[in-house]
């Protein structure tokens, strides 16, 4: 599944070192890792909940996740410091790139009446987050087998500048952007 590494190389940096005129090709933007995160409220009142979560983003990813603690306590959450809140996995190199493929290719193609990605999601320094609302559009993810629909939270972290530069990155990629 090296083969979005490969048109990285050979067709997506030739075309943004031309596009935005960069004299070296150290300047030119790369994706530097993939965080998938999965937030879940419930499992302060049932631990086996974060076990389904990491099973499912395992099944998703190809890697183990890490549970998520809470930082702070909250009264009004009924949330003490240090309890399992979510799981998140964070995905370089080859898995970073076959996991973007198949998101782009066969996940965001399965949710109904996909028009497209927001492309709101760029926080002015090159990073893109997106959130999905259930984790079923996998074809991983097996219907029979989950306790419950959830979503996640998808953050790509790029080398580039702005958000001109990041967007053509993930444009050239394959990301399906809503025109």
């Amino acid at each position: 599944m090296a083969r979005l590494k490969d048109q990285y190389k050979s067709e997506i940096a030739p075309a943004l070192m031309k596009k935005f005129g960069y004299t070296s090709v150290m300047q030119i933007p790369k994706l530097d890792k993939v965080v998938i995160n999965v937030g879940c409220g419930e499992a302060r009142d049932n631990p086996k909940v974060i076990d389904a979560i990491i099973n499912d983003l395992g099944k998703i990813t190809g890697q183990r996740a890490v549970v998520c603690k809470a930082k702070k306590s909250v009264a009004n959450f009924k949330l003490r410091e240090g309890m399992n809140i979510g799981a998140k996995v964070t995905l370089r190199g080859d898995k970073m790139y076959e996991f973007i493929d198949r998101l782009f290719n066969i996940a965001l193609p399965r949710v109904r009446d996909f028009r497209g990605i927001n492309a709101n999601g760029f926080d002015g320094r090159g990073n893109y987050n997106m959130g999905l609302r259930e984790q079923l559009i996998f074809p991983e993810i097996e219907y029979d087998k989950i306790d419950k629909v959830r979503g996640m939270d998808i953050c790509f972290v790029t080398t580039a500048k702005t958000d001109e530069e990041s967007r053509e990155l993930l444009t050239l990629m394959g990301a399906p952007f809503a025109k």
